[in-house]
């Protein structure tokens, strides 16, 4: 996130958890420059998948050797996975299911 705001404004702000880490530039620094920055530096840690509408943004981290994905494509990528998830649990639900109610006849 853009660091054009103080820190104390920042501080009711949601923090990072074990799963996402939110970071935020420092002032008199871009969002842009963060994003190049972690990107550079995330590279050796696994993959870095940085989601921005600004192509210009998305050509540098895919040439810093990140992924790069639209918000919209990002978010049909989630709603997809979240989808297909619950379709593999329902399955899942009702083999189990199944198998319970043969067992008890």
């Amino acid at each position: 996130f853009d660091g054009s705001r103080s820190k104390r404004q920042r501080n009711n702000e949601t923090a990072s958890t074990p799963s996402v880490e939110i970071l935020y530039s420092t002032a008199g620094e871009t969002a842009d420059q963060l994003i190049e920055r972690a990107a550079y530096r995330f590279k050796d840690y696994g993959e870095v998948l940085a989601v921005t509408d600004d192509y210009a943004e998305r050509d540098t981290v895919i040439n810093f050797g990140g992924m790069a994905s639209s918000c919209d494509n990002f978010i049909r990528t989630i709603e997809g996975a979240v989808g297909e998830m619950q379709r593999s649990v329902q399955h899942h639900n009702l083999k189990e299911r199944t198998r319970f109610r043969n067992r008890c006849t």
